[in-house]
């Protein structure tokens, strides 16, 4: 399956953005999404995940409250609302797809997408 991150950009502190993530596949469905954030002291750090049919959702502890995932299945396309935006979220974050329910890992998420560049200032 192909993916493709966009909406990222540059927000002041405070601010919202919303991430959005295409695929390709018409199984789109039967995946679960997450998705990730890579920085300078961070590598593929977890932010969130969604599971098949959007009934299960989970967060790292950092974004809890702030970030919202979602996905669409008649669109193909999964979403991060991220509000309150803090300089410490600037990353390049990447939505990932795979067929294990509850994981946190990003080695169990066998197809990536390109990364969109999100940019907090203080």
């Amino acid at each position: 399956v192909q993916l493709q991150a966009s909406g990222g950009g540059l927000v002041q502190a405070g601010g919202s953005l919303r991430l959005s993530c295409a695929a390709s596949e018409r199984t789109f469905n039967s995946y679960v999404m997450g998705w990730f954030r890579e920085s300078p002291n961070k590598e593929h750090e977890f932010v969130a995940s969604i599971s098949w049919g959007g009934r299960v959702t989970d967060y790292a502890d950092s974004v809890k409250g702030r970030f919202t995932i979602s996905r669409d299945d008649t669109e193909n396309t999964v979403h991060l609302q991220m509000d309150n935006l803090k300089p410490e979220d600037t990353a390049v974050y990447y939505c990932a797809a795979g067929n294990t329910p509850a994981t946190t890992l990003p080695r169990l998420y066998p197809y990536w997408g390109r990364g969109t560049q999100v940019t907090v200032s203080s």
